[in-house]
C-alpha cells in the first residue's frame, strides 16, 4: 500500500513527464527550423559573395586585357619601328632575340606583303601564312587594308596550340608586317580568379561546407571544392537536377553517403550550392537541449513542489508527524512529545497521545521511589533497536559514575551506550559473579545484569562498592603479612591457586624459594626490631620484580616465596636469577645508624611451562633452597678454616 506522498509524487510526475516531452518536441521543431533557416542565410550570403567576387574579377579582367593588348600593340610598333631604321636586322635572328627580350615579347614575326612568315625569332613557324590555320587567318584582312593595327584576344596559336596573344602592324614604308607574341601570363592568372573552383576555396570560411557549381543544361559539375567530384554528373553524388527546388529553398539530400542539407541559388548558366552535412547543420541543438532539459527539470520541480505543499503542510506530514511519534512511543521511547499544531483536529490527537505518554512516565517514577527505598541503589535501563535513546531510572548516572553532560550523551545514543556496558565489562571482579570495576584507580564496583528480549535488552545495575570493600579490606587483614606486606601463606595459595586455574596462560614460569640467612645471629646482636628490618628488606627485594608479572608472599619466619610468570623464553627467567645473586652478593642492609649488614639469602628455583601444579613447583624449589644453603655453608666453613 502506497502513502499519500508517494501517490501524490506519482501523478505529478507523470503530468510533469507528458508537459516536459511537449515542451520538448516543440521547442526541438523550432531549434531545428531556427537551424536549417541559419543554413539558408549563411548560404544566401556565400551567393551573394560568389556573385560580387564573379563581378569583381570580370571587370578586373576586362581591363587587364585592354592593358595587355595596348602593350601588345605598342610593343608591335616599336619593334616595327626599329626594323625598318634598320632593316639589315631582320635577317639577323640573333639579334630580333635581343630586341624581343629588351622590348620583353616572346615572339617576333616578319611577315612579307603576301603575307607569309618570312624571318622572325621561331624559325619553326617560317612558311606560315595567314591561310595556316584559324588563329592566323585574324590578321588576313591586314592584306587588303595596311591602315589596320590589330591584337587578337588571348588564343592558342597554330603551331602549338599554346595560350599567346598576338598584335600586327605594317612598317611605315609598307614593305612587311610585324607581328608580336606574348604569353599573356597576367591575363591568364585574372582568368583564373574567375573560374567557380577559386572563388569556392577563397570564400570558404567554414570547411565543413562543400560548394558545388553545376550545369543547369548537362547536369555535370564543373566546379567544386570537393575535387574528386569535379566533372561527375550530379547523380553521382546523390543529386539530380529536378531535385533542386528553386533558388535559396533548403533540402534534406544524401550527398556522397552524408545526410546533408542543400541550398543552390541559378548564377548565370550554372546551378550555384552549398552542402552542409546534418551533423554541422545540428551540431548546436544538443547542448541547447541539454540546456533546456535542466530547465524544465528545474521549472517541473518548482510547480511539482508548489503543487505538494498545501496537501503536505497540513495533512500528510500532520500524519507522518504523529506515525513517526506514536512508533517511538510504541518501542518504549517515552520521551517522545507530540506537537503537531497544522490543524485544530491534529491539536487535540497531539494532546491525548501526551496525556497517555505523562501516565506511563508517573509508573517509571514510581518505580524508581519503590527502588530508592532499599538500602542499596538499584538501577535500571532499556533500550531497543527501534530507538536509539536509553531510558532509565534516576540512579544509574550515580551507579556508573556519570555526570550530567555524559548522562545526557548515553541517554540519547543507544549504540554509544551499548560500548559504554561492554567497556565496563572489560574488568570483571575475579571471584564475583557479572561484577565489575570502574576504571583501574577507583574503588567502585557494579553487579550488573541483562535480560535480552525480541526487540532490544532489559537491564539491572547495582552498586556493590560498599560491600565488595569491605569483602576486600577482610581479605587483605587476612591474607597479607603484617610485617613485611607481602602475601602471606594463604593469601600466596589464593593467588596460586587462580593463576594456575589456566596454565596454559602462565607461560615460562618459575618458583623461587628465599631463606635469609644469619636471621638469628642478627637478632641475638642487635635485637629482635633490626631482625624484622632485615626481613623488611628482604621482602622489599623480591618485591621489586615487574608487577602483575610476579607474585611476592611470606611463608613464615625467614623463607619467602616470589613466583614469576608469563615470561617469553627461560633465558630470561635466568637472567631473573642473575639478579637476585648479584643482590646477596653485593647489596647491604641498612637497619638503623652505623648499622650496616651483608643482605644474605639462599634461594632455589623450580622451573615449568604450566605442566606442573604448584604445590610440586613449591617442593622442588624449597629443595633446592636448602640444597643452596648446605652448599654456601660448607663454602663458607671452608674458607674460614
Amino acid at each position: 500500500m502506497k502513502t499519500l506522498k508517494e501517490i501524490i509524487r506519482k501523478y505529478i510526475g507523470y503530468v510533469s513527464l507528458i508537459f516536459a516531452a511537449i515542451i520538448l518536441v516543440v521547442i526541438g521543431s523550432i531549434e531545428i527550423y531556427n537551424e536549417q533557416k541559419r543554413a539558408c542565410e549563411d548560404s544566401i550570403q556565400a551567393f551573394h559573395q560568389i556573385e560580387q567576387k564573379l563581378e569583381q574579377n570580370q571587370k578586373e579582367l576586362e581591363e587587364t586585357r585592354q592593358e595587355y593588348s595596348q602593350t601588345c600593340l605598342h610593343n608591335a610598333e616599336a619593334i616595327a619601328y626599329m626594323l625598318q631604321d634598320n632593316p639589315a636586322v631582320m635577317s639577323d635572328r640573333q639579334e630580333l632575340e635581343k630586341i624581343a627580350e629588351f622590348i620583353e615579347v616572346d615572339e617576333i614575326h616578319i611577315f612579307d606583303t603576301s603575307g607569309c612568315i618570312v624571318m622572325g625569332t621561331c624559325p619553326e613557324y617560317y612558311g606560315y601564312t595567314f591561310d595556316s590555320g584559324e588563329q592566323m587567318r585574324f590578321f588576313k584582312p591586314m592584306l587588303e587594308d595596311k591602315s589596320l593595327k590589330l591584337v587578337q584576344e588571348v588564343t592558342p596559336n597554330t603551331a602549338e596550340n599554346k595560350m599567346m596573344q598576338y598584335s600586327a602592324v605594317w612598317s611605315k614604308n609598307g614593305k612587311f608586317i610585324l607581328q608580336v607574341g606574348m604569353e599573356p601570363v597576367r591575363v591568364m592568372k585574372a582568368m583564373e580568379k574567375n573560374e567557380l573552383s577559386y572563388i569556392f576555396f577563397y570564400l570558404r570560411v567554414d570547411p565543413a561546407a562543400n560548394y558545388y557549381a553545376v550545369d543547369q543544361e548537362s547536369g555535370n559539375i564543373v566546379g567544386t571544392t570537393n575535387l574528386p567530384s569535379v566533372g561527375k554528373k550530379l547523380e553521382d553524388i546523390g543529386l539530380s537536377i529536378e531535385d533542386i527546388p528553386g533558388d535559396d529553398i533548403g533540402f534534406h539530400k544524401r550527398i556522397n553517403g552524408i545526410g546533408s542539407f542543400c541550398v543552390f541559388r541559378k548564377i548565370g548558366s550554372l546551378y550555384v550550392g552549398r552542402v552542409i552535412p546534418d551533423s554541422v547543420v545540428y551540431q548546436r541543438i544538443p547542448a541547447n537541449m541539454i540546456l533546456l532539459i535542466m530547465g524544465i527539470f528545474l521549472i517541473v520541480l518548482i510547480l511539482s513542489s508548489a503543487m505538494t505543499w498545501c496537501m503536505n503542510r497540513y495533512v500528510v506530514n500532520g500524519i507522518y508527524s504523529v506515525n513517526k511519534k506514536l512508533y517511538g512511543i510504541a518501542k518504549g521511547n517515552l520521551n517522545e512529545i507530540v506537537e503537531v499544531q497544522s490543524c485544530v483536529e491534529f491539536s487535540e490527537l497531539s494532546s491525548y497521545i501526551n496525556e497517555m505518554v505523562r501516565s506511563l512516565l508517573a509508573n517509571k517514577e514510581k518505580m524508581s521511589y519503590v527502588l530508592g527505598k532499599t538500602n542499596m541503589y538499584i538501577g535500571i535501563y532499556e533500550y531497543n533497536k527501534n530507538m536509539k535513546k536509553v531510558r532509565f531510572t534516576e540512579y544509574i548516572p550515580r551507579i556508573f559514575l556519570l555526570d550530567e553532560e555524559e548522562s545526557n550523551r548515553l541517554s540519547k545514543d543507544d549504540k554509544a551506550f551499548q560500548k559504554f556496558i561492554e567497556k565496563v565489562r572489560e574488568n570483571p571482579v575475579f571471584g564475583e559473579q557479572a561484577t565489575y570495576k570502574l576504571g583501574e584507580e577507583n574503588e567502585h564496583y557494579v553487579k550488573l545484569e541483562e535480560m535480552k528480549e525480541e526487540n532490544g535488552v532489559f537491564g539491572v545495575a547495582i552498586d556493590v562498592t560498599e560491600e565488595i570493600t569491605k569483602r576486600k579490606k577482610i581479605e587483605v587483614e587476612r591474607d597479607i603479612d603484617a610485617l613485611t606486606g607481602l602475601y602471606n601463606r594463604r593469601g600466596l595459595d589464593v593467588q596460586l591457586s587462580r593463576l594456575f586455574a589456566e596454565p596454559e596462560k602462565l607461560g615460562h614460569c618459575a618458583m623461587v624459594m628465599v631463606d635469609a640467612d644469619g636471621l638469628k645471629a642478627i637478632n641475638d646482636t642487635y635485637g629482635h626490631e633490626k631482625g624484622d628490618i632485615y626481613l623488611k628488606k628482604i621482602a622489599e627485594m623480591i618485591n621489586t620484580f615487574e608487577a602483575g608479572k610476579s607474585i611476592a608472599a611470606r611463608q613464615g619466619g625467614d623463607e619467602f616465596v616470589l613466583f614469576l610468570y608469563q615470561y617469553e623464553r627461560e633465558e630470561d627467567l635466568f637472567e631473573a636469577f642473575k639478579v637476585l645473586d648479584f643482590i646477596r652478593m653485593h647489596c647491604l642492609a641498612y637497619l638503623g645508624e652505623r648499622v650496616r649488614v651483608p643482605l644474605r639469602f639462599s634461594f632455589g628455583y623450580s622451573l615449568s611451562k604450566g605442566e606442573m601444579d604448584y604445590q610440586e613447583m613449591l617442593k622442588q624449589a624449597d629443595e633446592r633452597m636448602y640444597e643452596n644453603k648446605r652448599e654456601r655453608k660448607a663454602k663458607n666453613q671452608e674458607i674460614n678454616s
